[in-house]
């Protein structure tokens, strides 16, 4: 069955917390340990990322497609923020984005960044350039990847029209979807398009800007109901990331949110979605 945003939650209601042996591994250098736990729901098929290395190298690690505009700024702030989340974890994680000068200022400098992760530009053209430089750095990352790990692809939206070679790329799918009526809107025609570009998908939805968490709630399964309804497609659900200015803050600070404000909201639901994006990542790592 596919996972609900209520299946997820308790990662993100506070209270419950995390052990001490864990707390401490999943410290920033210099940050306090953190007294919250996320309790793991039912559905976890990876198991916990900071359990133990995995001895049983995947032959490529898995690759998550992240459709992002030119100059969707917030967006493309999460996903860099995942990335450094995702190496917090001890993954190899690298995010990998066309050069492209139109989307330049929605990057840091590419390269190695905080705690290991790595942004990889790429002079990629089109779909099919893009997937050939995903998977090249899916082999290539996997033999250092004894934690596991995951590439992220940044997917110019335009590249979804139209799209036939390259499809593959779009295997799995992760979106950000506001709780906005008008942003909902822009998400499910996003999900058509990627539907429609690419193979039967595993499409994940992480909800973005919510108040509170039964707007979230409301948000997530109108997005779903409409998606299963209309185009006969299940989502999965990554969450939720808290939308406080914290985020805002730290993208004018070109610094990663959990270093800026570690103590935020906003950094700890980050980590929570990474956490959940790595479970299926390890499930989903190709042997």
């Amino acid at each position: 069955m596919p996972r609900k945003l209520e299946d997820v939650l308790d990662y993100f209601l506070p209270g419950a917390g995390i052990p001490a042996s864990l707390a401490h591994a999943n410290a920033y250098p210099g940050e306090p340990a953190q007294s919250l736990d996320r309790a793991h729901s039912d559905w976890s098929p990876g198991g916990n990322p900071n359990a133990r290395a995995r001895t049983d190298r995947p032959a490529a690690l898995p690759i998550i497609a992240l459709p992002i505009g030119d100059r969707d700024v917030v967006h493309a702030a999460f996903a860099w923020n995942l990335a450094v989340e995702f190496a917090r974890f001890g993954a190899n994680a690298t995010l990998l984005a066309p050069a492209d000068t139109a989307a330049a200022s929605l990057w840091p400098p590419s390269g190695r960044g905080p705690i290991g992760a790595k942004l990889e530009l790429v002079h990629a053209r089109n779909l099919r350039e893009l997937h050939r430089a995903a998977l090249d750095l899916a082999v290539s990352r996997a033999a250092d990847a004894s934690n596991g790990g995951v590439i992220l692809a940044r997917v110019p939206t335009d590249w979804l029209n139209g799209a036939t070679d390259g499809r593959a790329l779009l295997r799995w799918v992760l979106l950000f979807a506001a709780t906005e009526p008008k942003d909902l809107r822009e998400t499910y025609g996003l999900a058509k398009r990627v539907l429609q570009a690419g193979p039967i998908p595993r499409l994940g939805i992480t909800i973005h800007g919510a108040r509170r968490i039964e707007e979230a709630e409301r948000a997530f399964s109108q997005l779903a109901d409409t998606t299963q309804r209309h185009l006969g497609h299940s989502v999965v659900s990554y969450g939720l990331l808290m939308d406080d200015l914290h985020i805002y803050r730290a993208i004018v600070a070109h610094r990663p949110i959990g270093l800026e404000h570690p103590q935020s909201r906003a950094a700890r639901a980050l980590r929570d979605v990474a956490r959940l994006l790595l479970e299926d990542a390890q499930e989903h790592a190709l042997g």
